[in-house]
């Protein structure tokens, strides 16, 4: 069975949060947590490196007792460490680790003050009242366990970025069968969603019988939950859900259409069908018993008078209007961008040198990049004081003088502080071309504290380009409470700008920032936040997010030439 980066990165979280649990060496359990990181964020799976001889012990992090356990997992799926760590921890223990809210230190604290180890136990301690006598344990936080013991979701909603992995390979299966025509992956996936709870993948095949053979004894299906001759469903050993649909080629368009969706969007267009006396479903399109269209997308739409509308747009907000009007966006495309201003080095959190990281972006097609690293308030980091900015900034210089094909611009990512004031001092970050205002703290401040907040850097003499604005990591932080408006409407006052950060965890801003800026005429920053040189190709996510967003080539800073987008950023530093 194939093994994919996020089910190593699975494994080692498991085996940190079951460390924690017995209160392990510190860091052996740190060292378990930064190489799921490691993992899961490589832009290649790592069976391929491998096979192809690469060392796993030049990634960072990844010893060779780590790399030994990576290449158990690839061979045989298990971890004999995970599950020796499993046989000493009490039945039903493990189980309270997947309950939203509680982690190792509150999974240990329950057990301590009132001995459960179990969700029967916790179900009936809440029923009593007894998380009351525990410190932490709030009428918010009783609520989402009640919530989730109650209602167990079956299938966990995965980053876009992990879901494509596990599309990638069951796509390459299926159009190996032989009378495959097309495969795509539709639905929500397909639409550019940040996350997705299932795939769904419509084929067009004269061969159904194959393709259901095909698919439902693939390797990595832990469960057939449904077969027919066209359709079925299966629940991978992740516990991503995937439904196929087989159609022949004339029906092809439609049923694309339709398995993409929304719902709602679906909906909006079978009406604008009926009031022209058509029928239409993942057949095609029908004129009494007539199909007239259907075997494209596009001739869907134009049964309804409609041009063809992307994907990503399909939310039924706004586009059928907007596609009927003739005012559609043109969106932005990756072919676009023609720099990246938030990219990091080894001289704080990355793992390449900035000559590395230059000739990665100049291979990735872009122009010019600016080198962020962090500012020295965030000590984990090693972040930059004033000493080692000027040396960095005196390698650009070289690096630039040099005459290679790709531009570096000196800017810094530098923390926003909880009262707004930034954690360098005037005089150095003066000597910047770019600086990036971020928030690494102070999450839980009240909306209006947190607004300020952000407005006060925003008027800062010196601050380009506010960084993943809400702070969020899909599935882990939830955004920060803050007036998005309020901060956008700044923005475009004192000409500052947003950054969607690619990043899979963050796509910060989400699409109704991203339309909300584009709305007051501000500039949007699509940046990879690169920590190596494999995460330029993070870009793609950030435009796909874009795209959601209404964005085109127009409404993104850095698809500007070099002059006009330096000339623009100088504005911001005067």
């Amino acid at each position: 069975m194939p093994v994919h980066n996020q089910d190593i990165a699975a494994i080692f979280d498991e085996i940190a949060d079951l460390l924690e649990l017995q209160q392990a060496n510190p860091f052996r359990i740190r060292a378990y947590r930064r190489a799921a990181q490691t993992v899961r964020s490589q832009p290649r799976e790592l069976a391929e490196r491998v096979a192809s001889g690469r060392a796993l012990q030049d990634l960072p992090g990844i010893g060779d007792d780590l790399a030994a356990k990576i290449v158990e997992i690839l061979g045989t799926g298990r971890c004999a460490a995970l599950d020796k760590l499993k046989r000493g921890v009490p039945e039903g223990l493990e189980d309270l680790l997947h309950l939203p809210g509680l982690g190792p230190a509150r999974v240990r604290l329950l057990r301590r003050e009132l001995g459960i180890t179990s969700l029967a136990r916790l179900r009936a301690a809440i029923e009593k009242g007894r998380l009351t006598e525990v410190r932490g344990f709030g009428p918010k936080l009783q609520a989402r366990l009640a919530e989730a013991i109650a209602n167990p979701v079956t299938g966990k909603r995965a980053l876009r970025a992990t879901a494509a992995r596990y599309a990638a390979s069951l796509v390459a299966q299926l159009q190996r069968v032989e009378g495959v025509e097309t495969v795509t992956v539709a639905g929500s996936f397909r639409r550019g969603s940040d996350t997705v709870g299932d795939l769904d993948l419509v084929v067009s095949s004269r061969r159904p019988a194959a393709v259901m053979k095909a698919f439902t004894g693939y390797d990595e299906v832990r469960a057939v939950l449904a077969a027919g001759d066209t359709r079925a469903s299966v629940r991978l050993a992740s516990g991503l859900q995937v439904d196929l649909r087989i159609v022949p080629r004339a029906s092809y368009g439609a049923a694309l259409h339709y398995f993409t969706g929304s719902k709602a969007h679906n909906i909006h267009v079978r009406r604008m069908g009926q009031r022209r006396k058509l029928k239409i479903n993942e057949y095609g399109v029908f004129r009494g018993r007539e199909q007239i269209a259907g075997e494209t997308e596009e001739s869907v739409f134009a049964s309804v008078g409609l041009p063809f509308i992307p994907p990503e747009l399909r939310e039924d907000n706004g586009e059928i209007e907007a596609a009927a009007g003739g005012r559609l966006p043109a969106l932005v495309e990756r072919a676009d961008l023609r720099g990246d201003l938030h990219v990091h080095t080894s001289a704080t959190d990355g793992t390449a040198t900035l000559t590395e990281m230059a000739r990665a972006a100049r291979a990735a097609g872009l122009q010019y990049i600016a080198c962020t690293d962090h500012s020295r308030y965030l000590g984990a980091y090693r972040g930059l004081d004033a000493g080692r900015l000027a040396a960095q900034l005196d390698e650009i210089d070289r690096l630039n003088a040099a005459g290679g094909r790709l531009t570096i611009l000196k800017g810094i990512e530098v923390d926003i502080l909880e009262d707004g004031s930034l954690a360098l001092p005037d005089d150095v970050l003066g000597r910047l071309d770019l600086v990036i205002g971020a928030v690494h703290g102070h999450f839980g401040l009240g909306r209006r504290r947190q607004a300020d907040r952000l407005l006060r850097a925003l008027d800062h003499p010196h601050f380009s380009i506010l960084a993943h604005p809400a702070a969020r990591l899909i599935g882990e932080r939830e955004p920060i409470d803050v007036d998005l408006e309020r901060v956008v409407r700044h923005c475009a006052q004192r000409g500052c700008f947003l950054e969607l950060n690619a990043q899979p965890q963050r796509l910060d801003l989400d699409d109704a920032g991203c339309r909300l800026a584009a709305e007051h005429g501000v500039l949007v920053s699509i940046a990879s936040d690169a920590h190596r040189p494999e995460d330029f190709a993070c870009l793609e996510w950030g435009v796909t997010q874009a795209r959601r967003g209404w964005l085109g080539a127009a409404n993104v800073l850095n698809t500007l030439p070099l002059a006009r987008a330096k000339e623009l950023l100088y504005r911001t530093m005067s």
